[in-house]
């Protein structure tokens, strides 16, 4: 079975590849990700060379079925963070 990383995971190895404590490591990971909210917010892009890109994407208005009544509704359109991976972290994978 495949195993789900979670931020912990990041946190735990930060501070054991980096040999600093868990609040350096946390502060470290909690930075990354506040940067990359705080850029999609502004409906900017983080582009992280080798890794993959971050960026806002509209997703349009559609119909849809309410699964416990069946009753067709309306989706409203809004904007949904997309991430794009890079060729190095494909290649990583492959």
């Amino acid at each position: 079975m495949k195993r789900k990383h979670k931020k912990d995971d990041c946190i735990s190895s930060n501070r054991c590849t980096y040999d600093i404590v868990v609040k350096e490591a946390q502060a470290a990971v909690d930075c990354v990700f506040s940067t990359i909210t705080s850029a999609l917010q502004k409906n900017d892009t983080v582009t992280l060379i080798g890794f993959g890109t971050f960026k806002m994407a509209q997703k349009n208005a559609g119909k849809g079925r309410n699964p416990r009544t069946g009753q067709e509704m309306t989706i409203k359109a809004k904007k949904v963070p997309r991430f794009l991976s890079g060729k190095g972290l494909k290649d990583a994978v492959s």
